[in-house]
């Protein structure tokens, strides 16, 4: 599959790259897992040569092993004696810096805590006595949001404040998921949904489906729904390791916003327990879930529900992790109906987003978001505000334009109209159809 739309991410690591003539430069760059993060660092961005190193969960002195030879190879150095310590073999990188210049990159970063904790504080010492000196594009890849947000933002950190870049790669916009479909012959407002509901727009999701050229609601299902399905399982996969030993906690209070419980009170009233801590972990330390405010709403107001970011999870949670005993009695077939039955219905809140998505892309309006009041009461699917010239767009969003009503949406906008007095105010009902050439 092509490599598509990094434009502004390549534009940041051609610059870093180009300032290493002067000094070495550290990029970070940080990303969910699958989301494109080594393909991006692959690119060829540089005429310099690129080494790339991977953190395997391995003892030091055999991933030093495999380091010394990836490097021995790719400079085509001879390294004397054996390196059994990291820190031995930055050292060297530092110092052929200092005669050749490259790229460096070190792929999930983060593993370095569990191979040996000290490799960060070796790496400050180094970098901060070599950097001037050197001329190497250090770039340091991290697939685990909150152990990368510790090593780079926590002021106890070694290395915090040492990133020249940083990079919190996103999953591909909506327009590039159309794009793909068009290249591929598939495209039409309603896979277009589909496509978007069942990747969130990460690369290898979209790279798997290229592939097995299911590009439509019926054959994508197939292909998560399926034995030895990488899909299966990735939920388990991503999130363990970032949740530890409550990821039960976590993954139950994720399965219930995945079903439309999105407060907090409804949740805690389930689960019978706090969960304000959790929430604000998942929220800003996992980058997991967001917490969404009514627009106009004052920042200290309680009025809040929370989705999950990932399309995907919220797809995985609700229908794979919810079914999981179905999932071990290889009920595959059982399986395909629930979700063919109940798929209508739980994509129909992702075309909101989807619409709200394509706003953003126009670049026009200076918030974006829903709009309702206690109880849930006069609920607007979107709400598009362009405080410069003070202009208000407000839509309902529904699967089929037979159940939009212009005049039920004028009404439920009549509260939230009082806080933009003077404000030009224009009403749009939008449906699957309205995709095409939004």
């Amino acid at each position: 599959m092509k490599f598509y739309n990094r434009e502004n991410e390549l534009a940041i690591l051609k610059k870093a790259d180009s300032l290493k003539e002067k000094h070495s430069i550290m990029t970070m760059l940080i990303g969910r897992r699958r989301v494109g993060k080594t393909t991006l660092a692959l690119q060829p961005f540089s005429s310099d040569i690129t080494l790339y190193l991977f953190v395997s969960k391995k003892n030091e002195a055999l991933l030093c092993e495999e380091f010394s030879e990836e490097i021995s190879s790719k400079l085509e150095v001879t390294l004397f004696g054996k390196m059994t310590k990291f820190e031995e073999l930055f050292a060297y990188l530092l110092e052929l810096g200092k005669t050749k210049s490259f790229t460096l990159i070190i792929d999930e970063f983060q593993e370095f805590y569990k191979v040996n904790s000290s490799i960060y504080s070796s790496i400050q010492k180094l970098w901060d006595l070599n950097k001037q000196t050197s001329k190497i594009h250090f770039i340091a890849c991290g697939s685990v949001y909150f152990l990368m947000k510790k090593i780079y933002e926590d002021k106890k950190e070694p290395l915090f404040g040492r990133a020249d870049f940083k990079i919190d790669l996103k999953p591909l916009k909506v327009s590039t998921l159309k794009e793909i479909l068009q290249d591929h012959n598939s495209y039409s407002p309603m896979n277009l949904l589909d496509f978007y509901v069942l990747t969130g727009g990460i690369a290898k999701y979209i790279e798997l489906f290229v592939l097995y050229d299911s590009l439509d609601e019926d054959s994508m299902i197939n292909e998560i729904i399926a034995p030895h399905s990488l899909f299966l399982e990735e939920g388990k996969n991503r999130l363990i390791e970032e949740f530890g030993k409550e990821y039960g906690t976590y993954f139950s209070i994720l399965s219930l916003i995945a079903s439309s419980k999105t407060s907090k009170t409804e949740i805690e009233s389930i689960l019978e327990k706090n969960i304000s801590g959790h929430l604000s972990r998942l929220e800003n330390d996992y980058n997991i879930i967001k917490s969404i405010k009514p627009m106009g709403a004052k920042p200290n107001a309680k009025v809040q529900k929370y989705e999950i970011v990932d399309n995907f999870l919220a797809f995985w949670f609700r229908f794979i992790y919810k079914y999981n005993s179905i999932v071990e009695a290889e009920a595959y077939k059982r399986l395909k109906e629930i979700i063919r039955r109940d798929f209508s219905t739980f994509k129909g809140r992702f075309l909101e987003k989807l619409f709200i998505e394509l706003l953003k892309e126009k670049q026009i309006y200076t918030s974006i978001g829903n709009y309702w009041e206690r109880g849930n009461k006069n609920e607007i699917d979107i709400v598009a505000i362009d405080e410069i010239d003070k202009k208000i767009l407000i839509c309902e969003v529904k699967l089929s334009s037979k159940r939009l009503n212009r005049d039920v949406l004028v009404q439920k906008s009549v509260n939230l109209l009082r806080k933009f007095e003077g404000y030009e105010v224009e009403y749009q009902l939008l449906s699957i159809e309205n995709i095409e050439g939004f």
